[in-house]
């Protein structure tokens, strides 16, 4: 099994080659690639030394599978010419998810829809993936009618300049900005751009893309997002309503059961999910659960994930592993 991981030098780039180290992925030969600024550079897996190499010296090397994480610009321009020469991609930008053409894929809820004429995956927003791997078993016992999410996503998220302009801000030194506004104690409702209705586009993503991997249109979700200085997960307050009513201990318990989730609510023992606990790991967790004491058939509920694991480099490696176990490679 030959890998290639596209963006390996990058913070999610490299994440992923740890996770495909430490899930033991089936790896023979890995092909870190990078864009030409850091062809020639070297990083290490599994303790062996592997020098950058270029797009088209990956290609040439005929990888049985390539993870991307090298943003959309990239993805469009070559995740095509990869699977063309008969190599499946796994892509962790926003390029390919809302293309009807292209599978969106979190492997708990919906790896049935892959096939092996499936060449160019896509990987979710991070966001998204955390809340619908919580979602799907109520969705699945109780039906989904509306969602509202507010989001409290993690300075990683933007990548290492946001973690410096953090630190930075934090050691009273002025350096580099990758935010308009200062991070550190502080919280900015403005995560990507803004569209013409008023949201920002990881806004949209989440909407969008939930009912595409939950495979329901009917799905009502708004959402509100939100970057806050942490590191080590995104954070998420979700308002769910149901179409039919539950019991909070069945809820716990689906939950408890469902691949993927940790259950985290004990508020007498001030047990609950948190981006600090949640850092490093590939599970999502969720907690506070409650009803909403305002209207019928609607609960409150707390989700907590490690953004560069589950929110990405986990879910493309989990993705991987699916498609070797089911012989789609």
């Amino acid at each position: 099994m030959k890998v290639a991981v596209v963006g390996a030098t990058g913070l999610v780039g490299s994440k992923m080659l740890q996770v495909l180290a430490e899930r033991n992925f089936p790896v023979t030969a890995i092909l870190p690639v990078a864009s030409e600024k850091s062809i020639g550079k070297e990083i290490s897996y599994r303790n062996k030394t592997y020098k950058v190499m270029g797009m088209q010296d990956a290609i040439d090397a005929k990888p049985d599978l390539a993870i991307f994480s090298a943003g959309g610009s990239t993805s469009l321009a070559w995740a095509p010419r990869f699977a063309e020469a008969g190599i499946t991609v796994i892509d962790n930008s926003s390029a390919w998810r809302m293309d009807p053409s292209k599978k969106l894929v979190v492997p708990e809820v919906n790896a049935e829809v892959l096939n092996a004429n499936d060449k160019i995956i896509a990987n979710p927003n991070c966001s998204t993936i955390q809340m619908v791997v919580v979602l799907k078993p109520l969705h699945d016992a109780y039906g989904i009618k509306r969602v509202v999410v507010s989001t409290y996503q993690s300075v990683t998220g933007t990548g290492v300049k946001a973690v410096e302009q953090m630190m930075n801000e934090r050691k009273g030194v002025q350096g580099e900005m990758a935010y308009r506004y200062p991070i550190d104690l502080n919280a900015i409702p403005q995560i990507d751009v803004f569209t013409d209705n008023g949201y920002t586009k990881e806004e949209m993503k989440m909407v969008n893309e939930t009912k595409k991997i939950m495979g329901d249109e009917n799905i009502l979700v708004t959402a509100t997002c939100v970057r806050i200085p942490t590191m080590g997960g995104h954070s998420e307050s979700v308002n769910i309503e149901f179409e039919k009513d539950f019991d909070l201990g069945e809820v716990r318990s689906l939950l408890s059961k469902a691949p993927g989730v940790v259950l985290q609510d004990d508020v007498v023992n001030f047990e609950y999910p948190m981006p600090l606990t949640a850092h490093d790991k590939d599970d999502t967790f969720v907690g506070r659960i409650r009803r909403d004491e305002t209207q019928p058939n609607t609960l409150n509920c707390w989700i907590v994930s490690d953004n560069l694991r589950k929110g990405a480099a986990t879910n493309a490696v989990q993705i991987a592993e699916y498609l070797v176990a089911k012989n789609l490679l």
